[in-house]
């Protein structure tokens, strides 16, 4: 079984599932919601349908074109790093691996929706659930889609104290952002490599540790 269940192997099913999870989730919030429709599932835990033109978690910072391009780059380098680390004979841990295919299954997730959906959906508003249209009559151009968001977690919703400078009175949301099954992918890696696989980022050089494929 591990002969057949290699890293490059592991890595590729990681990546499938997750993109195959992403996409499912997107579609169908995308042809079953309205814009900014929203089902209520607990009071800290919402459906909540947007879409965005930048970077995770709803952020938008750089231009839509330059943020596509970037995507794109930052999976061909992933996964030629990727490709790279699982075939050499001397092998890193298993979890490294298994963190960077989480990355490049988000990265590969709303690069999807960015490069196609404005090509194959109609507009999505607050009157008009979208649908599937011949390629070439969707709301935008190729590269120009915009990212699905659907969770929503408001686990504290409440107003600063009348008596807090600045922001007294004010509302106070936490966890404000929408991100979808991607960004999560994308979050969950990054986190876990910075946690369990510092030293591998802060080292030119593979740990002497790493000759094995270790769990």
């Amino acid at each position: 079984m591990k002969k057949f269940l290699t890293q490059g192997r592991l890595a590729a099913l990681i990546v499938f599932a997750v993109l195959l999870i992403d996409q499912v989730i997107k579609i169908w919030i995308k042809t079953h919601m309205y814009l900014h429709e929203n089902i209520h599932v607990t009071d800290w835990f919402y459906i909540y349908f947007t879409e965005n033109n930048g970077m995770a978690f709803g952020m938008e910072v750089l231009p839509k074109l330059f943020l596509t391009l970037f995507r794109i780059v930052a999976v061909v380098l992933i996964t030629w790093y990727l490709h790279k680390i699982t075939t050499q004979k001397e092998k890193l841990k298993t979890g490294y691996v298994v963190c960077l295919a989480f990355i490049l299954a988000g990265a590969i997730g709303n690069i999807i929706d960015c490069v196609c959906y404005g090509e194959i959906f109609s507009e999505s508003t607050h009157y008009q659930i979208a649908s599937w249209v011949p390629v070439g009559q969707g709301y935008a151009d190729w590269l120009h889609g915009r990212v699905v968001d659907m969770f929503y977690f408001p686990i504290i919703d409440t107003h600063w104290p009348e008596w807090m400078p600045f922001w007294g009175g004010e509302r106070f949301i936490f966890f404000s952002p929408i991100f979808n099954f991607a960004d999560a992918a994308i979050s969950c890696g990054i986190i876990s490599l910075l946690i369990f696989y510092s030293s591998y980022l802060g080292n030119g050089t593979h740990p002497k540790d790493s000759k094995e494929i270790k769990q």
